[in-house]
């Protein structure tokens, strides 16, 4: 044995592990341009650790969000990143007022759905190692790290253990059977982990690999099978991938969410914001308003800038 090389091979195991690359994902459309102006104002305000922040929105909407655009913001137009033979029309059934996209290998998806295709497709277009998904309707508060998604060499997957043992939304429970018969996994059919969340975090190349494992147990596109069921999620599909098939390699689980979310009722009041901000946990560092409940974006605005 060479014991003079012996110590810098110590030394170069005990190096510290470099940090990842990291890159925000938002997934918009026109109807929610100013909520992800406040985001995109608030992300910029508070958080650190990432190097891009990109916004995919259908073809129609690039110019409108252009606007956002900045030395580390880029607006991607779905077309570049999506299949050619999805295309999006006025739907008929809405008086035209809502979109749809149909192709004759899908089911006709709407825009919910494609926004989830459109954050898994991100991935083989971009080059940072770390996908942060942060929907449109999310403001920042407090200064938050991207770092707490890297720990050891690792990549921290949300998990909320046990939760579908438990009583869970039937539809929760049809998408967790859909991930499993995508990805092909026999048993269980239903997880009983929930993997759904507001500012999560994914491994690109786990993201790619899950791609070609979908496409390999279907045996055609990923995106085609995913949308010939329209009931999918796509955090439960990428939940199950890493845990069922990847056996957690290169990911660490985290229950603690960072983002408080008000997902149904009523519009806040000023009075009723003021207590949903008073709630959050010291983790959490951003707040989501469901942009369909109608709370009023000039008093979330208002009432973020002067802290009240």
């Amino acid at each position: 044995m060479n014991s003079r090389a012996e110590p810098q091979s110590l030394a170069k195991r005990l190096e510290p592990i470099a940090a990842p690359s990291a890159a925000i994902v938002t997934a918009s459309y026109a109807p929610d341009l100013e909520r992800c102006r406040l985001l995109c104002e608030t992300l910029d305000r508070y958080v650190t650790g990432t190097s891009h922040h990109y916004l995919l929105v259908e073809q129609r909407d690039v110019a409108l969000f252009r606007q956002l655009e900045g030395r580390h913001r880029t607006v991607v137009d779905e077309k570049d990143i999506l299949p050619r033979w999805l295309r999006a029309l006025r739907d008929p059934l809405s008086l035209f007022n809502r979109r749809i996209w149909l192709s004759l290998r899908t089911k006709p998806l709407r825009g919910w759905h494609v926004q989830q295709l459109r954050r898994i497709a991100i991935a083989a277009h971009i080059i940072e190692d770390v996908l942060v998904y942060c929907d449109s309707d999310v403001a920042f508060l407090k200064p938050f790290d991207c770092g707490a998604f890297w720990r050891d060499g690792k990549v921290r997957l949300f998990r909320r253990d046990h939760a579908f043992a438990r009583s869970v939304p039937e539809e929760h429970q049809t998408w967790s059977r859909n991930a499993g018969k995508l990805l092909g996994i026999a048993a269980p059919s239903v997880s009983p982990h929930d993997y759904i969340s507001t500012l999560v975090a994914w491994r690109r190349k786990s993201v790619t690999a899950m791609c070609a494992h979908i496409e390999q147990v279907q045996g055609r596109d990923w995106v085609e099978a995913m949308g010939a069921d329209r009931r999918f999620s796509e955090c439960l599909v990428y939940g199950r991938f890493v845990d069922e098939v990847l056996g957690g390699t290169d990911h660490f689980h985290g229950a603690e969410e960072f983002c408080r979310v008000h997902w149904t009722g009523e519009a806040l009041s000023d009075d009723a914001f003021r207590a949903f901000v008073a709630a959050m946990t010291p983790e959490q560092v951003a707040i989501g308003l469901q942009s369909f409940i109608g709370t009023d974006l000039g008093r979330i605005r208002r009432l973020i800038d002067t802290g009240a």
